[in-house]
């Protein structure tokens, strides 16, 4: 299940953008990997509260949020990676902050993906399993990602002793404090290749398309994006993969057109069938179908919902309406016969047809 960004952050889901932006301070305190330089799960904990932060503080982020969107870490921070959530961090706590500082880039972790998938409004109802391709890089199968090569091991990194980081002392608005940097010189990882294979050149990762298998939910609306945890581009070396986030694009259907929840369907009878009443067989989204009564005397855009015959709620139980638009066709192309007949109904009613002028 997604984070609720709400509960990360500590405030309800009518919090005002200030208690927002307060919350964010105590949290970003707490779960900056500066202050907890020993936790090896602090950076990607900080990670969920600056893009909890990011969606929350802006209104339209937030309310496509409120209505059961994802969200793709690129588009929110761009290319620049922890660079990104250094930004929130200045624009919060101030340049002179310890945590307005730069940060290097932390243990070697592979960039998140962006695959798209086309599903059937069906499917987009009932939910589907669908199988997504993308091109990415993966795991070197010669090295099995380590970059060294095959009969050989990587060495441990001269510059940081194998710890993956170097200690740097910072003095911020919370005095001097002795913070964690990642070393330069293995990315992280505490080792380093002495001899490359050659299938990747040293860097674990070669580019391949892969295929993921994806649990498209009931209820997805056009352009809602999936979380798919470590799925995404390989790091090499032992580093975690990337995520993949998955767009849907619902392709239209000619039967129906979808307003949220709720489908609403057109059809035109004629005017015999408006006088006289009828009855319609109206196409549903299961295959089925539905015997609509038209009550008699039906005016032109006279409407009827069909109840729970609409698209799935995303999240939440229950179905829309599925709302059957019903316009009244005037003929206007009248066989001798037909035109008889209706001068003989007009004349029943005390109606002036047939070009005669009728003073109002």
């Amino acid at each position: 299940m997604a984070t609720d960004y709400y509960e990360l952050l500590g405030v309800p889901r009518d919090a005002t953008a200030e208690d927002i932006k307060k919350a964010f301070r105590r949290v970003a305190r707490e779960t900056h990997p500066d202050a907890n330089p020993d936790d090896p799960t602090a950076e990607a904990r900080f990670k969920e509260v600056a893009e909890a932060y990011e969606v929350l503080k802006d209104p339209e982020r937030r309310r496509r949020y409120d209505r059961g969107e994802t969200f793709d870490i690129g588009d929110l921070f761009g290319a620049g990676g922890f660079g990104g959530f250094e930004d929130i961090l200045r624009s919060v706590f101030g340049e002179g902050s310890v945590f307005g500082q730069g940060r290097q880039q932390g243990s070697a972790r592979g960039r998140d993906v962006l695959a798209r998938v086309n599903v059937t409004m069906e499917e987009a109802c009932f939910g589907v399993e669908a199988n997504v391709s993308f091109r990415t890089n993966v795991s070197c199968e010669i090295c099995a990602g380590s970059g060294a090569k095959p009969g050989t091991d990587r060495i441990t990194c001269p510059t940081c002793q194998g710890a993956g980081a170097v200690r740097v002392q910072r003095r911020g608005i919370l005095g001097t404090m002795m913070t964690v940097a990642t070393c330069d010189a293995c990315s992280g990882t505490g080792e380093v290749v002495s001899d490359p294979c050659e299938r990747c050149v040293g860097a674990g990762i070669v580019p391949s398309d892969r295929e993921v298998s994806v649990e498209i939910p009931p209820g997805v609306d056009n352009g809602t994006r999936l979380r798919l945890s470590h799925e995404g581009e390989a790091a090499g070396r032992g580093g975690q993969p990337g995520d993949l986030f998955v767009e849907v694009r619902v392709e239209p259907d000619e039967r129906f057109v979808r307003d949220g929840a709720e489908l609403i369907h057109r059809t035109t009878i004629g005017i015999a069938e408006a006088a006289l009443g009828t009855t319609l067989d109206i196409p549903l989204l299961d295959g089925k179908h539905h015997a609509l009564e038209v009550p008699v005397g039906t005016q032109p855009g006279w409407a009827t919902a069909i109840r729970g015959e609409g698209m799935s709620r995303l999240g939440r139980r229950g179905r829309g309406d599925l709302v059957v638009a019903i316009d009244v066709e005037v003929p206007s192309d009248l066989s001798r016969e037909e035109r008889e007949l209706l001068k003989r109904f007009a004349s029943l009613r005390g109606e002036k047809a047939g070009g005669k002028r009728r003073w109002l």
